[in-house]
């Protein structure tokens, strides 16, 4: 960084607050750093009003993107210099912000994680795992279409299970009997799925709650690390 202009994160946050929280937690813990001044600059505005995209997005309520574009512009007025969006589902509304709204670099959080599950897994089948309108948009399974790489999907009842448990989580719930998430787990392995991209926030949590190990990629760390590279800061690992 001698000599060059320090390059700033914005998070546009409250989708929800733990997800802000848990964004800023890795963006510190991933920056290869050894003192205070050897961090990222960020800035963040945690949103919470927001209307529930997942909502909007089965057609009733009000729409978020006003209330995105709002925090955009707060964000690049404090002078962010590239954006992440720590909320899978609110990536539908991708284009209409990155597009029409924000002149500075908005990272695509599915794009990124896309393109490490190529590097990382060249060949194999993703388990996308999130909410339903994220698996059902198409947005991992067509980012990772793009780079020639395949993936699985769960059936009704693991994307019923999903959801129960994200939203169980997002009310202070702790889950401890393994057994139902395995056995989705299982199911999908068994129809091809050879890694799993964690597609919501929550579901690291709920991963690390119910002891479950495997092979997972963690939407949120991959442009954790992006937004640290943008910005020419080193990273861990």
């Amino acid at each position: 960084m001698n000599g060059q202009r320090k390059k700033s994160i914005g998070i546009l946050g409250g989708m929800g607050p733990m997800a802000t929280v848990d964004m800023f937690q890795k963006i510190t813990e991933l920056t290869d750093a050894h003192c205070d001044q050897e961090h990222v600059r960020v800035y963040i505005d945690s949103h919470s009003p927001m209307p529930d995209r997942g909502t909007f997005l089965c057609g009733s309520g009000e729409d978020p993107v006003p209330y995105m574009v709002d925090s955009i512009q707060k964000l690049e007025s404090c002078g962010a210099d590239c954006i992440v969006m720590p909320c899978n589902t609110a990536h539908c509304f991708m284009s209409r912000l990155r597009d029409r709204f924000t002149t500075a670099a908005f990272l695509d959080m599915i794009e990124v994680t896309a393109e490490a599950c190529a590097r990382r897994y060249p060949g194999k089948k993703a388990g996308i795992l999130g909410t339903v309108k994220t698996i059902e948009s198409g947005l991992y399974r067509d980012s990772l279409a793009r780079l020639g790489e395949g993936s699985v999907d769960p059936d009704a009842g693991g994307k019923a299970l999903l959801m129960e448990m994200i939203f169980g989580i997002k009310a202070g719930i702790a889950y401890s009997d393994p057994a139902p998430f395995n056995d989705m787990l299982r199911d999908m392995r068994d129809r091809g799925a050879e890694y799993f991209i964690l597609g919501c926030t929550e579901l690291p949590i709920i991963i690390g709650q119910l002891g479950i190990t495997g092979t997972f990629v963690d939407a949120a760390v991959e442009v954790a690390k992006a937004a640290i590279a943008f910005c020419g800061y080193p990273v861990k690992g």
